[in-house]
């Protein structure tokens, strides 16, 4: 009798951990910092760039909505490491069988890092846009933090291509 007592006593304190995690994760704010750091998060630009923030590094490319609008990319322009940008500022372009485009930089920052393999595999922008065809990591700038704050979050940004799509 001890032994179901305690049984459902530890399924209890589960339940009561369980049911305060998942209430505490709905009131968490959807971009959590800590002072100028930001724990890792997705935000996204009108013009369909994507922004992946880890602490004072972004990386930043288009969106597979982005990509799926161009069709089949042909060629990717990329800065060279060191280049610096303001936000909403051209750092390079994308080309496809359709249309050419320019890349914006959504935060201001200096660029780190450049994805050599789209230089000669642009096709990868096609089929893996949000994760290994990043364009750029960029050390972000002493503003960054107020220009994220101006970019849309994962809902926003669904919201947003549902009504360009309609």
């Amino acid at each position: 009798m001890a032994s179901v007592s305690a049984l459902f006593g530890n399924t209890a304190r589960r339940s009561m951990v369980q049911a305060l995690r998942s209430s505490s994760r709905s009131v968490m704010p959807s971009s959590p910092s800590f002072g100028s750091m930001r724990l890792m998060s997705t935000y996204y630009t009108p013009a369909h760039e994507y922004c992946k923030v880890d602490g004072k590094v972004a990386t930043i490319g288009i969106t597979d909505f982005a990509q799926d609008a161009l069709g089949d990319i042909v060629f990717v322009d990329l800065p060279e490491i060191g280049d610096e940008f303001e936000a909403s500022e051209s750092f390079g372009s994308v080309e496809s069988v359709k249309a050419a485009s320019d890349v914006y930089a959504p935060i201001s920052g200096k660029v780190l890092e450049v994805n050599e393999v789209l230089t000669d595999e642009p096709a990868l922008v096609n089929s893996s846009a949000e994760t290994d065809a990043w364009f750029i990591k960029m050390e972000m700038g002493d503003g960054s933090d107020a220009e994220v704050g101006e970019l849309m979050g994962e809902d926003a940004y669904k919201e947003h291509c549902e009504k360009e799509s309609s």
